[in-house]
């Protein structure tokens, strides 16, 4: 089962068309077993996740694997990730992280901006991928019935800290702390003249899609930067919630009936109680931080059914 929100030209449709689409619909449709997990930032480029993705694999064939952003940033790699695991899980969806909407000067495809993300969308649509672009679908397994909404939403400079009341202001003192994200670099908004106004954007579009969700059923948000500022909190440079996420964002969670929120780009993998909603990070990170951790790395969360506890590591330094 699906909701589409949003009105569509005539003939045309915004589910896959590739040889794997047949697949990913008819899974989509009526599953009442498996679960559903999720994982982030899986940056294939280092070859130790590389081998992390290539062991992943469901528990069952009925898993659905929701993809919280940061494959990696050469469409090659994405491509590689995105192909092997729509091949194992039931239904795979997906939202851009920072690091897909890179231009890097070594990958073969220099696709700006908006340009970039769609050409990502193109590829998932051949492998049945699901994307921010398609129909909202429904976990109809364990812990569901449940509206899973994929977004990408992108960060305005409105994490601040304490004190500063503008964006111009906030990168200053984040240069001078020495804390710059390569966003600023790599991450071109084109054709919009800014990441800001890309963010408001796609903030207007995501939220009319939201509001057209039937009220009678509760939403998996999964975003790839974090709905709420709480889980920055813990971060070992604070300025770098600049590039985390929007205010804007902050009553998403309870107005549009959260049973869990997703996310990742932090590299703190934890599970957050905010106003009793489960806010899960997701992330694998780079080698230099999962090894540090106990337990499997890369093993994706289980999502649904909710879980009721907290966890609150120490504070860890990100490079997302």
């Amino acid at each position: 089962m699906t909701y589409e929100t949003r009105p569509l030209p005539p003939g045309t449709t915004p589910t896959a068309t590739g040889p794997a689409a047949g697949r990913s619909r008819d899974r989509a449709r009526g599953r009442r077993h498996g679960a559903l997990v999720a994982v982030s930032d899986l940056h294939v480029r280092y070859a130790e996740n590389r081998d992390i993705v290539e062991a992943l694999r469901p528990e069952s064939d009925d898993d659905w694997l929701l993809i919280a952003g940061d494959i990696g940033e050469h469409i090659a790699d994405i491509r590689w990730a995105l192909t092997l695991l729509s091949r194992r899980f039931a239904t795979v969806v997906w939202v851009p992280g920072n690091h897909e909407l890179w231009t890097p000067s070594n990958d073969p495809v220099q696709l700006r901006g908006v340009a970039r993300y769609d050409h990502l969308v193109g590829i998932c649509r051949e492998l049945g991928v699901l994307t921010p672009e398609d129909p909202y679908p429904v976990w109809e397994g364990e812990g569901g019935p449940a509206v899973i909404a994929p977004l990408f939403l992108l960060y305005d400079y409105t994490f601040r800290m304490p004190g500063l009341h503008s964006k111009e202001t906030a990168l200053a003192d984040a240069e001078k702390a020495g804390v710059v994200c390569t966003d600023e670099i790599f991450l071109h908004p084109d054709p919009y003249p800014t990441r800001e106004a890309w963010c408001r954007a796609r903030l207007a579009a995501t939220e009319a899609r939201l509001a057209a969700v039937p009220e009678d059923l509760p939403t998996v948000l999964v975003n790839h930067f974090p709905l709420v500022r709480e889980p920055t909190r813990p971060l070992w440079h604070p300025e770098f919630a600049l590039w985390c996420g929007t205010e804007a964002t902050a009553d998403w969670p309870r107005r549009f009936r959260a049973a869990s929120v997703v996310y990742g780009h932090l590299h703190i993998p934890r599970l957050l109680i905010c106003d009793g909603i489960p806010h899960q990070e997701v992330s694998l990170g780079y080698p230099r931080e999962w090894r540090r951790r106990t337990g499997a790395a890369g093993r994706p969360v289980r999502i649904l059914p909710a879980p009721a506890s907290t966890t609150a590591p120490a504070a860890t330094e990100t490079t997302a």
